[in-house]
Formats: C-alpha cells, structure tokens, sequence
C-alpha cells in the first residue's frame, strides 16, 4: 500500500483520524514517535518558524523546503497546508501541486477563503475551478493526492454559516474532494448536520469548544486537527519559563 494510500484509509477508518500539526522536522520527529499514523503541516507555525506572518506571505519555495525536510524526516504519511494554493492562477496552483508531489507529500489542504487584507469567502463556483483542475491535471498525470477541502463559513463567523456549509459540502464533493474541513465548527448538531450532509470524510479543529474524541466519533467525524494551536502553546510556555528565569534570578526553571 502506497503512502498516498494508507493516508487516504486513514480517513475511512472506525477511529478518527487524530493528526497533530507539526512545523519543522523536529516536531514531525517527535509526533511520529509518539505513534500519530500520519502528520499535516500547520501554515501559521511554518510561516511563524520563518519569521513570516500567516496569509500566504512566506515563499513557496521556503514553505516547500520546510515541507521536504518533514517528509524526509519520517516514515509516515505527510499531508501540507497550502492555503489557497501559493498562486494567483491555475497553472501556478498546479506548479505548485507537482512541486510538492515531487517530494512525497500524499495530501494537500485547500481552502476556499481568499487572503489578503481581509479574508473573505468567494463563491463556490472559484473553489470548484480549482477543486476540478487539479483533478483533471492528476489524472492526466497519473498521480494522486488527498485533497482536503476547507470552507471558512464557519471561522468567518457567516451568519448563515450552517447552510452554506451544506451547500458547499455538495458542491465540493461533486467537484472532486476528497473531504471536507470545517474548522471552528464546534457546535455537535452543527456537526451533525454537516456529516449527514455528505459522504465525505469530515475534519474539525481542536478548539477550547470541541466535544471530545469520543463524541466526535459518535457525531461520524473522520478526522480531528489540531492546527497551529500546539506550536502557539509551546511559544507561550517558553515566555513563561523566560519569566520565571528572569524573576528567580537563576535557571532552574529550564530544567523543570
């Protein structure tokens, strides 16, 4: 079984597909070793790492070299957070796709937001354009790759975001994803809904919010991410150990 493969099992499996985001090849190293069948990359830890703020504003060919350095790191599975794609078009878009294929990442993140100032949500119909390019490009190619697709309905906080969530569900699953990530979705009926309304996988963001594994579960979610939350988390405990240091006046609170 191809590693494109096992990744995409992974999502149609009876547990929950659990993947900690990771932002550098020591992270990777690390949540490997602690047993996470597959890892993703976060776009705001890589960005951050590299001294960039997220919203596409690090250069691809840096986000890529930090990607490769992950993928050839581990053994598992490697998916990466391409925001809206790194291009202004189609063609750069899947310049982009063949780049990272070329160094084994099985699966991509996609979103239907566009960045810049402000982040706004276009019509379905500009994501659906990429969502079908990209098919038509990997079976003229003869490659694969996972294509979680993202809608921000949710993390934009639309008034209707439930509904457009299901419209959006649809759409993207004819267009050819092959599942849906609703991040700061939280609510379990709002779930619910959004998992009956498709047969794609469905993957949530950890939030303070979230119901637990276990009922995420029952709710039919397939996958759970934990985004950038873990890489900011750590930056504030290296503040507070730096706080501490300098309050005691010594260093024991490095070795704590």
């Amino acid at each position: 079984m191809s590693a494109y493969e096992k990744f995409k099992a992974l999502h149609h499996a009876e547990e929950p597909l659990l993947l900690c985001n990771v932002w550098n090849a020591a992270s990777a190293k690390i949540i490997q070793e602690k047993g996470f069948p597959a890892l993703a990359t976060s776009s705001s830890a890589v960005a951050d790492t590299m001294g960039y703020t997220d919203g596409e504003n690090i250069p691809f060919p840096e986000l890529l070299q930090v990607t490769e350095r992950i993928v050839k790191s581990v053994d598992v599975p490697v998916s990466a957070d391409i925001e809206t794609g790194y291009s202004s078009d189609i063609d750069g878009l899947l310049r982009n796709i063949d780049q990272l294929l070329s160094i084994g990442v099985v699966g991509i993140n996609l979103e239907d937001a566009a960045v810049g100032e402000s982040r706004i949500l276009p019509p379905a119909a500009d994501f659906v354009k990429k969502l079908s390019a990209i098919r038509t490009h990997l079976s003229a190619t003869g490659k694969q790759l996972f294509i979680n697709a993202r809608t921000d309905t949710f993390l934009l906080k639309l008034p209707n975001a439930l509904e457009e969530t299901l419209i959006r569900a649809r759409i993207y699953e004819e267009a050819g994803a092959d599942s849906l990530f609703v991040p700061f979705i939280h609510n379990e009926e709002d779930i619910r809904q959004v998992v009956n309304a498709t047969s794609l996988p469905v993957n949530v963001l950890a939030m303070p919010q979230l119901p637990s594994y276990a009922r995420l579960k029952d709710l039919g979610v397939k996958r759970i991410s934990m985004g950038g939350s873990m890489y900011w988390s750590l930056g504030a405990t290296l503040r507070s150990r730096i706080d501490t240091i300098l309050a005691d006046g010594d260093f024991r609170a490095v070795f704590i």
